[in-house]
């Protein structure tokens, strides 16, 4: 009985989702000689938000779907047909896909996890994971998209001849803000998977001075005004850790490096095989890795060095922006590989931050020698 009572429930969500998405298509069809179709896809987004608040995915993921498809066959032209002419109306059609598709794949997957947790502590980090998700998407996501549209406005205004070299330039800015949207989203995703409680490190050996310089290539633009300086032992051997995870550590902490160092300053990261380090575990049997990044920049508040890694914290002075989740996703990450990391500000000035992983060890003479 239950069991039909459930497939009843879930046909009416589709229902809800079709119904809902096709009444409020309609009603912008019989103004769409007045309204721009970007104002139409911006009220199909709210549609798809909204109904993530009480659908479950599958419908939710059909109503994202569908509102493409409607925003394509009957707002872009060419009308009535899915061809469509314009390469900025292609980009368009695929960001609002994917802009809805996060929003109601992340705010389902919250709504879901609400539920699931009993603990009165951890739902409230849900609700708040909930707020910090809506925060990221009006604020966060905002400032890059905004930078899409106004460029792919400019590349189709007909009243204004743009050079060549400006196009090109206008589609650097469209590539760098959609790779600072998917940072926010990488964010958002993995604070949500930790969460969850579902990040479970899949050790293999990995080349860490390969895996920084590819962190540092992706970051080029925004490290572009800082001196970088990558230092690793001689002969460094592999270590057995997440590759995934590891990047993803890298890349945040230096990330933020950059966006809170003045231009000029001066970023190290230095990678060490060191047997000497205090852990918990039996040094007998397992090696440390040592990593530290360093800045000499204005450094930490003392007072606030042991809030940073904790969830949604912000320093008080910090410029605005930002959701508060990089570092307490480099703590959670770290610690998935039985590891250790630790804050502190340098006499010298700056911080620096040390990432202690308790693991194995292959010395990569031994590959060559196989």
């Amino acid at each position: 009985m239950g069991s039909i009572l459930d497939q009843v429930k879930i046909k009416n969500q589709y229902l809800i989702s079709i119904l809902s998405v096709g009444i409020v298509a309609s009603l912008c069809l019989f103004t769409r000689d007045y309204l721009d179709y970007k104002i139409v896809g911006y009220i199909l987004l709210v549609v798809v938000s909204v109904l993530s608040m009480f659908l479950a995915i599958l419908p939710l993921l059909l109503s994202a779907v569908l509102s493409a498809l409607i925003l394509n066959f009957f707002f872009i032209q060419p009308y009535y047909t899915f061809h469509i002419s314009d390469a900025e109306d292609s980009l368009l059609l695929v960001l609002f896909f994917i802009i809805a598709l996060v929003n109601a794949v992340l705010t389902n997957k919250i709504r879901r996890a609400e539920k699931i947790l009993q603990v009165k502590e951890i739902r409230v980090n849900t609700m708040k994971l909930y707020n910090a998700l809506l925060d990221s998407l009006s604020h966060e996501l905002r400032t890059p998209i905004s930078t899409i549209m106004g460029a792919i406005d400019t590349i189709q205004s007909k009243s204004v001849h743009i050079s060549e070299e400006n196009k090109e330039n206008l589609y650097a800015e469209i590539e760098k803000a959609s790779l600072r949207l998917n940072h926010q989203v990488e964010n958002l995703l993995n604070m949500s998977r930790l969460e969850s409680g579902v990040v479970q490190a899949k050790l293999d050996w990995c080349d860490l001075e390969e895996l920084i310089y590819n962190v540092l290539d992706h970051l080029k633009d925004d490290l572009q005004f800082h001196k970088v300086v990558v230092r690793t032992d001689e002969n460094l051997p592999l270590f057995k850790l997440d590759y995934g995870l590891m990047q993803q550590i890298i890349f945040n902490l230096v990330f933020n490096a950059a966006q809170y160092t003045p231009k000029g300053a001066k970023i190290e990261i230095k990678v060490s095989y060191n047997v000497d380090v205090d852990f918990d575990y039996n040094p007998d049997k397992l090696f440390p890795c040592v990593i530290t990044i360093a800045d000499d920049g204005i450094g930490f508040p003392e007072d606030e060095i042991d809030k940073v890694f904790d969830k949604f914290y912000r320093l008080q002075n910090s410029k605005t922006g930002g959701t508060g989740l990089g570092l307490s996703i480099v703590k959670g990450f770290v610690e998935a590989q039985n590891g250790k990391v630790k804050l502190e500000n340098r006499e010298e000035g700056g911080s620096v931050f040390t990432l202690s992983f308790q693991t194995l060890t292959m010395n990569t003479k031994e590959i060559s020698n196989e």
